[in-house]
């Protein structure tokens, strides 16, 4: 017989009383003085969505509006979310049907704990989160919730009753074939998705990277000894690990933590991990995935697509970086006054001291994007002119830069209190930082085992000479070759931001100065001319004679 304490386990649903919240939080279990706790946390994006459609869609309006608790509101993100092609207005945003489905996936939310609530109280073989997990990645997969709602008939139920219906007979198919895994879970989620939902559960750098490199190789153990084993059933629930994968996983981590390919984070910390401490983690990334419900539908993982032979698009780190040089570099490692229009007024300044056919072929170069060839036959003169007056003209204006941020002089503090202060954390959002995570990568591995013990354990210069069996001579010099490699890859790396961002602002600068004359030319269809016509009469009009 069942016992009625189990039901007083389950923690109260808090209400939701705005329609805003409604469609645009999602529920979390957490933990408070040893007893569950739900609570509501809002989605920022389906906040925005829902004051932007109460400000542009009257009828949208009207059913906010109305006293039912919002039920009228479901439907209206069903439609849109159902509908395989649909005009939408101009100010709609483009995902629109993705935000529908995470507004109805909000709300059904309360369906979820219901359902879980209903099944637990007439079978406990599995615990009331793990129904309530089911029946969440089940409205939070627009595929499944699709099928269900595509099949709703408004003259036999309300829709929260047929959801809550259809939840729980989903949820009996799942647990009666034991197809749940939370270990399959673990494995199918991709880095970005278990780092989105370790960061939204509260934890923090250095951990985190630490959490993810180990999730890494848990991974790759567990899959070869249980799932892929050849003892096992195909299609049957992937087992639980034992003992002994976490302390392979554990094994494979503290081997390959000093490696290149390990993020500094990891490298940077000189302790071990043993298999109680891997099993905590593993666990940590489960409990944090199953209460974040953007990291809660499985998608297909980079590592998963590669492995089956497709080609996955990414970010190209080095094309995508916006080098916001006056923010992230001048007025914050320097002086406060070293502000962007100072920069700017000194690269005017230089600029005024070039000779005028230099600056016709600059204008040229970067402002009516011509090539150095383009550039030699437009002035009949030699292409090797050409790159010599552009290589000139570079460094002068390079030297205006370097008399402003003087990097000899203060790189070597820098870095002697970057290690001594934020060597184990370091911010990857600030790009001198970031250069210097590079850089390290860079060193040889006993360097990079010494600034660990150094920095990371906070070891004297005695203590890891003994650690390590040397002189404590050769640490120190160890210890100093280490710091002056990094200042040197740290000034080489500042000297290449300095150029890309000397080339973006003379585009900038030429480009305005192009667009400014096209403006005040007295044809009025300059820019319906032929791009030779065009490069004529903007020449004519704006380079010095």
């Amino acid at each position: 017989m069942f016992n009625s304490s189990y039901l007083d386990s389950i923690p109260t649903l808090p209400k939701r009383e705005k329609n805003i919240d409604k469609y645009a939080t999602y529920l979390t279990v957490n933990t408070q003085n040893g007893h569950l706790v739900l609570q509501w946390k809002y989605q920022t994006s389906l906040k925005r969505n829902i004051e932007l459609y109460g400000k542009m869609n009257q009828g949208f309006s009207n059913l906010c509006g109305r006293g039912d608790k919002g039920k009228s509101i479901v439907h209206f993100w069903r439609d849109i979310a159902l509908r395989e092609q649909q005009k939408t207005a101009e100010w709609e945003p483009c995902d629109s049907r993705k935000l529908a489905w995470e507004h109805l996936a909000s709300y059904f939310e309360e369906r979820c704990y219901w359902a879980a609530k209903d099944l637990y109280s007439t079978n406990n073989d599995k615990s009331w989160e793990e129904y309530l997990f089911l029946a969440r990645l089940i409205i939070h997969n627009p595929s499944k919730l699709g099928e269900i709602l595509a099949k709703y008939d408004s003259r036999k139920a309300d829709i929260e009753t047929y959801v809550k219906e259809a939840l729980l007979n989903n949820i009996k198919y799942e647990a009666a074939i034991n197809r749940f895994s939370r270990w399959r879970l673990l494995c199918k989620k991709s880095n970005k998705e278990l780092k989105e939902a370790l960061q939204v559960s509260g934890f923090c750098e250095p951990e985190i990277s630490q959490i993810i490199f180990a999730h890494k190789y848990f991974k790759q153990v567990y899959l070869i000894n249980k799932v892929q084993n050849p003892n096992r059933q195909t299609g049957k629930k992937w087992p639980d690990p034992d003992g002994d994968d976490f302390e392979k996983s554990a094994q494979c981590y503290n081997k390959e933590k000093l490696l290149p390919i390990a993020p500094h984070e990891v490298s940077a910390s000189s302790t071990n991990v043993n298999a109680k401490k891997m099993l905590t983690w593993m666990e940590t990334c489960i409990e944090s995935l199953q209460n974040y419900p953007k990291s809660i539908v499985p998608q297909a993982s980079l590592e998963a697509l590669q492995s089956v032979g497709h080609e996955a698009e990414y970010e190209n780190k080095n094309q995508n970086l916006e080098l916001e040089w006056q923010d992230n570099f001048f007025s914050e490692e320097l002086e406060e006054e070293l502000l962007a229009n100072k920069i700017s007024s000194a690269l005017s300044s230089s600029l005024e001291a070039i000779k005028p056919e230099c600056k016709k072929v600059l204008l040229l170069y970067y402002g009516l994007g011509l090539n150095q060839k383009q550039i030699a036959a437009k002035l009949q003169i030699n292409q090797s002119t050409i790159s010599r007056c552009l290589a000139k003209s570079i460094v002068i204006l390079l030297d205006a830069v370097v008399c402003i941020s003087h990097p000899q002089q203060w790189v070597q503090p820098y870095v002697k209190s970057w290690l001594e202060r934020e060597y184990r954390t370091p911010q990857h959002s600030d790009l001198i930082q970031a250069g210097l995570v590079s850089a390290i990568k860079k060193l040889t591995t006993e360097e990079k085992e010494i600034l660990q013990l150094c920095y990371g354990q906070k070891m004297s210069e005695k203590q890891i000479a003994d650690r390590l069996g040397l002189s404590q001579l050769e640490i120190t010099v160890e210890l100093s070759q280490a710091k002056n490699k990094l200042q040197s890859n740290l000034i080489e790396t500042i000297n290449t931001w300095t150029k890309e961002y000397l080339e973006k602002w003379l585009s900038k600068h030429y480009k305005s100065l192009v667009d400014s004359i096209c403006q005040n030319i007295s044809k009025s269809n300059i820019f319906q001319l032929e791009q030779e016509e065009k490069i004529n009469a903007v020449f004519r009009h704006c380079a010095p004679e």
